[in-house]
């Protein structure tokens, strides 16, 4: 008992990330759900293999689950530990193959899959159950008669039931316990492109079901997807949701769930061992359906999904878009969670990240930790590499990272585009960027700065534009030219 109420006591970690979204720990094989109006992430927990274990080097070394979730895509709170492999009865001790779950809700109560090693020697499915979404989950004694293999996906059809597919494309009905398959087995993914698949996860959307799942069509597994109009089939091919990793890591393994009306896809990659492909990390895009119920092919991205605040510790590194001459690579070799930086080497040089909210930054300055090769400038701006500028800042030569301020000469509003671009000379390599809300900060004028440095004033906050050029937008009082920009109306600081 004293040990359990210790472990109640452990606080949620918040990771605030775009991709990867997991900052802190590998992670892979992620199964997202949608419960009680947030996102629920369930991955496999991939490790390096520990001292003395040679039974997963070189190979997938996992031990147990953790459980994360998200209100906003962008920030990731970490529940902890939900299942460890030496505390289910039927696994094999220390056998480091809890690979891909998925978890679903029904019945009052939320079932957990999983696969692992039986304490037989073969791969087997087993269930866990919970109150809660983030646990803690009580493992049934003995894994589910009749299904042998790995990679667990639960499709709560519209129909009522529920079917388990798992492998490389087994499908079966389940039993309303949800513990039990309720008849016989057959293969969903017969006849289909199907080499060494596995990993199925099937949805529904629109009258259509949907089997999607990985396959190796050359090298290395892609992510496919048939349909059909019924849960068990027979389906029909219809093509990639993803194709191969550029970088050739093996495996992607994935779910697709809707959320708030948009649609995404949960897949993994390796970026933060580029040189190991068993030790990977969770991605985020969006998905897009075409009319007739079939899957734009979706493409991997840095930037990922979800709107920062700007209030947030963006990591601009992970950036929409920039100038061909930036580059992105490590901030340490030794400790890749540390993450990445982006590296704007010369004048002219940008990058663009895409979504931050400036609703409510009322006033307040910047804060970016950057470094850079030797003494140059550089700006933050609103839209593009010509936008408004926010913030400027003239920075002396540092080899390593340092925190850097700045007032912001103009608050935009809304969602906007950020751009960070390279006034000077010098190369300047940027980790993260902020903006803090301090109201005794002097405010920045209420029109482009350009207009001020000009000798003009900012017109009223009610004025209308009747002129824009490169240096903003031009109103008129009192027969003179005057700045135009109504600042953003914010009803709460954070």
């Amino acid at each position: 008992k004293k040990a359990l109420s210790l472990f109640m006591l452990v606080l949620p970690a918040l990771v605030k990330a775009q991709n990867p979204v997991i900052r802190d720990q590998f992670t892979a094989d992620p199964t997202a759900r949608v419960f009680n109006d947030r996102v629920y992430l369930y991955p496999s927990h991939d490790i390096k293999p520990p001292m003395g274990v040679d039974s997963c080097r070189d190979w997938f070394c996992m031990e147990d689950y953790h459980v994360f979730s998200s209100e906003n895509l962008t920030e990731w709170t970490d529940h902890g530990v939900i299942i460890s492999q030496n505390k289910v009865p039927w696994v094999k001790k220390n056998g480091y193959s809890m690979w891909a779950p998925d978890c679903v809700y029904k019945n009052g109560k939320y079932y957990f899959y999983f696969p692992s090693v039986a304490s037989q020697g073969n791969f087997a499915i087993g269930v866990a159950t919970s109150d809660s979404p983030t646990g803690p989950f009580t493992p049934e004694a003995q894994p589910i008669n009749g299904v042998n293999g790995i990679d667990p996906g639960v499709l709560l059809a519209s129909d009522g039931n529920a079917y388990l597919f798992w492998g490389s494309g087994n499908c079966a009905k389940l039993k309303p316990n949800m513990k039990e398959l309720d008849g016989p087995s057959n293969n969903c993914l017969q006849g289909l492109p199907n080499g060494q698949a596995e990993g199925p996860f099937p949805f529904e959307y629109n009258g259509n079901y949907y089997l999607s799942y990985p396959y190796v069509r050359r090298d290395t597994e892609v992510l496919a997807y048939a349909m059909s109009k019924n849960p068990l089939g027979p389906y029909t091919y219809k093509g990639l949701i993803m194709a191969e990793h550029p970088n050739g890591c093996w495996t992607n393994h994935h779910s697709v769930i809707n959320y708030k009306d948009e649609w995404y896809l949960f897949y993994h990659h390796n970026p933060f061992s580029p040189n190991d492909d068993k030790r990977r990390s969770v991605q985020i895009e969006k998905l897009h359906f075409n009319a007739d119920g079939t899957i734009q092919e979706v493409k991997e991205t840095m930037r990922g999904v979800g709107i920062n605040k700007a209030t947030e510790k963006i990591e601009i590194d992970r950036y929409s878009t920039a100038s061909k001459d930036v580059k992105s690579s490590f901030v340490s070799r030794n400790d890749p969670f540390q993450g990445f930086k982006a590296t704007l080497p010369s004048k002219g040089s940008y990058l663009q990240y895409n979504d931050v909210d400036f609703d409510c930054i009322e006033n307040g300055y910047l804060k970016i930790r950057v470094s850079a090769e030797a003494n140059t400038s550089f700006c933050i701006r609103e839209g593009s590499e010509g936008g408004k500028v926010i913030a400027c800042i003239d920075m002396e030569k540092s080899n390593n990272f340092v925190d850097k301020e700045a007032d912001l000469e103009f608050i935009p509003s809304g969602v906007i585009n950020l751009v960070m671009t390279n006034e000077g000379e010098g190369s300047v390599s940027v980790d993260w960027i902020t903006f803090i809300n301090d109201p005794t900060r002097v405010k920045p004028a209420k029109c482009s700065a350009n207009i001020v440095l000009q000798g003009y004033q900012c017109c009223a906050d009610d004025c209308i534009t009747i002129y824009t050029d490169a240096d903003g937008d031009w109103g008129e009082e009192n027969g003179q030219w005057c700045g135009c920009n109504n600042p953003p109306q914010c009803t709460s600081v954070q």
